[in-house]
């Protein structure tokens, strides 16, 4: 073996184990609203209104449907190695509460403690009520059809038709 085929071969190796490792890389994203804190800082309580607020801060991401109609704005930073689900890193919820005259009266600020974990159960959604198989989805309904009440077959009437006088 040669100078040169080992030294393309480690060449080779090296390579190889670059690529591998560059797929490992975190990657970092973020989402929603950009905060800066000045402009979060100049909105005053009793001193802005509506316009104001959305002059100095911009379009909120959420405006509220009950009451008031509360403005919320979000941002959130994730991160994530290759194609494995993000999860978030930090978290800002703005709330902006105004009163019946558009003046704003409350500004809260929440973080990471909002961020709800939430596990699902497999590939369904667990429902209330009657757990049924494939066979009782296939063949449940028969039977029914004509049956006592239903509306459907002769229920003591001679009329047929599910219930008609007349063809």
């Amino acid at each position: 073996m040669s100078v040169f085929s080992a030294r393309t071969g480690l060449a080779a190796v090296a390579l190889l184990a670059a690529v591998a490792t560059g797929g490992c890389a975190q990657l970092r994203s973020h989402q929603g609203y950009v905060v800066d804190t000045d402009l979060v800082n100049s909105v005053q309580p009793g001193v802005d209104n509506r316009q104001s607020v959305q002059a100095t801060l911009g379009k909120p991401t959420i405006s509220g449907q009950f009451g008031q109609g509360d403005w919320y704005y979000l941002a959130r930073d994730s991160r994530n190695y290759a194609f494995r689900n993000p999860r978030p890193n930090a978290q800002i919820t703005l709330q902006i509460s105004f009163d019946a005259k558009g003046t704003v009266t409350a500004i809260r600020r929440g973080g990471m403690d909002q961020v709800a974990s939430i596990t699902p159960y497999g590939k369904k959604t667990p429902t209330l009520g009657r757990q049924r198989g494939f066979f009782q989805d296939l063949f449940g309904n028969i039977g029914t059809v004509g049956a006592a009440g239903s509306g459907g077959g002769n229920n003591g009437s001679n009329t047929g038709g599910g219930g008609r006088d007349r063809p």
